[in-house]
């Protein structure tokens, strides 16, 4: 189901308070007065779509102006994955777009209640609505747009795709033949610094896994005699001392032993007490243990002290862990392979960018005998639109030329030019000034592409002016054709 607007809302916009507008299905004509409010709603639009506004567009004595649609379909489904890259909120059903201005300068615009950026509401505004008339928010004005658009009537999306991913493949390629294809001298400086990475790396004989261990080690033995004197006098305080805790414990135990002989309750306390000893004893002995295996002569401290420094010196070269340095290894050795194989390199891309240039060709001229081949019927068929749109001496045509350079589009430029009175030299579209002749103009190649035109709402404004009796008529059976794909 395609894209529609359903609801409107404008409020404090010029000299509108507020109103609240529901469009039913086949809506097609907003008329009135001179003065009636015609053009708010064009400015409305406008403003949703991303044009720049300011602050005296709010209504006289209001502080903020605020701008609501409502668009509905199950086409709204492909704009999600753009908005999930921008950080929007996706379509549930529906797509609300809001845009507020106020008198304090504080602007902002709104797409499914995520704030976003006027950039965006613009690139999303170019995707659905197409304004035609005397304002610049015209996708068809735009040489690319004309190219998209007769490449859809031509149905030559296949060819174009297949020409992009030929035309990138050789920029890519090329780019890596003018990397490597540098000075000689440059090339032996690169040379040198690549086999003293490679050199430093590889002596260090790095292990993943090693820096954590290493650095715990180094920690413990470079306050080994700091920790031999505490866990010493801990060991000296339990067991060794004239006062040792275990000493006076053992007094403590024969005590409760004499305690327990008299009263046998009291068996369980000189048993726990008797435990507590035992494991005392343990602790005493694991601090002394402990204290003689931190006895590292001076040598295992500075070759200790030695790898961690060079850890160091290394992370701070060629990545912010061991990892990132052995990965950079890698990739110098790679890069070392290609540059001291420099000739046969250059020779294997020269070949490659030779035979991508014959396919980028082989495509391009496909491309361009399916964008000729359509061109004539288009411009027919928008010709047969003009005539029964009262231009009947008019002129369209749609001129391919070739590029100076190819594009990711192909070898060719379009201009879709228009005259509509004999004796009159044709112009480019965006050189017509009339509102009224650019917006039947634009009826008449929307109509001849309504079913590849993706654009879902079209505003032809004053498409009305200047026409009537059988024009009018015809108008009316134009816009009513494309209001079945629009």
């Amino acid at each position: 189901m395609p894209i529609t607007l359903n609801l409107l809302r404008i409020k404090n916009l010029a000299l509108v308070e507020d109103i609240e507008w529901q469009l039913a299905p086949g809506f097609t004509v907003v008329t009135g007065e001179t003065g009636a409010g015609k053009s708010i709603i064009i400015g409305a639009l406008q403003l949703l779509l991303g044009e720049r506004a300011d602050k005296s567009l709010i209504r006289t004595g209001k502080e903020i102006c605020i701008v609501e649609a409502v668009f509905n379909g199950a086409d709204l489904d492909q704009l999600n994955a753009g908005f999930e890259e921008t950080g929007i909120d996706p379509c549930e059903g529906a797509l609300i777009l809001k845009r507020t201005l106020s008198v304090s300068g504080l602007n902002r615009q709104f797409i499914n209640g995520s704030s976003t950026t006027l950039a965006n509401l613009k690139a999303l505004g170019d995707q659905l609505v197409d304004l035609h008339g005397p304002h610049d928010h015209q996708s068809l004005l735009s040489p690319d747009k004309q190219l998209e658009l007769l490449d859809a009537f031509a149905n030559a999306g296949a060819a174009r795709q297949k020409f992009e991913k030929i035309y990138w493949n050789l920029r890519r390629l090329e780019e890596e033949h003018r990397a490597l294809n540098t000075a000689e001298t440059v090339r032996e400086q690169e040379l040198d610094l690549l086999r003293h990475q490679l050199s430093e790396i590889g002596a260090a004989n790095l292990d993943v896994n090693e820096e954590e261990e290493i650095e715990a080690r180094y920690r413990r033995a470079s306050n080994s005699k700091r920790l031999i004197e505490i866990a010493s006098a801990a060991a000296n305080r339990l067991s060794e001392a004239e006062d040792a805790i275990l000493g006076q414990l053992a007094e403590t135990q024969r005590l409760l032993r004499e305690l327990e002989k008299l009263d046998p309750a009291m068996a369980a306390a000189a048993n726990a007490h008797e435990t507590a000893i035992v494991e005392l004893s343990e602790i005493a002995r694991d601090l002394n243990r402990y204290a003689e295996n931190l006895d590292l002569d001076p040598e295992q401290l500075a070759a200790l002290e030695q790898r961690v420094s060079l850890f160091e010196s290394l992370k701070r070269k060629y990545g912010p862990t061991i990892a990132d340095v052995i990965a950079f290894g890698k990739r110098s050795a790679e890069r070392m392979r290609k540059v001291e194989s420099r000739d046969e390199e250059l020779q294997r891309l020269t070949s490659e960018i030779e035979r991508q240039r014959a396919e980028l060709r082989t495509a391009g001229l496909a491309l361009r005998k399916l964008r000729a081949r359509a061109g004539p019927k288009l411009s027919q068929a928008v010709g047969e639109n003009l005539r029964d749109l009262g231009f009947k001496r008019s002129d369209f045509e749609l001129i391919l030329s070739d590029l100076e350079k190819p594009r990711s589009s192909g070898f060719d430029a379009v201009e879709l030019v228009f005259s509509p009175n004999p004796g009159e030299p044709a112009k480019p579209l965006r050189a017509i000034a009339s509102s009224g002749e650019i917006s039947r103009l634009m009826l008449a190649i929307k109509s001849a592409l309504a079913s590849e035109d993706a654009v879902p709402l079209l505003v032809f404004d004053e498409i009305d002016a200047n026409v009537g009796g059988e024009i009018a008529y015809a108008v009316g059976a134009r816009m009513g054709e494309l209001g079945r794909h629009h």
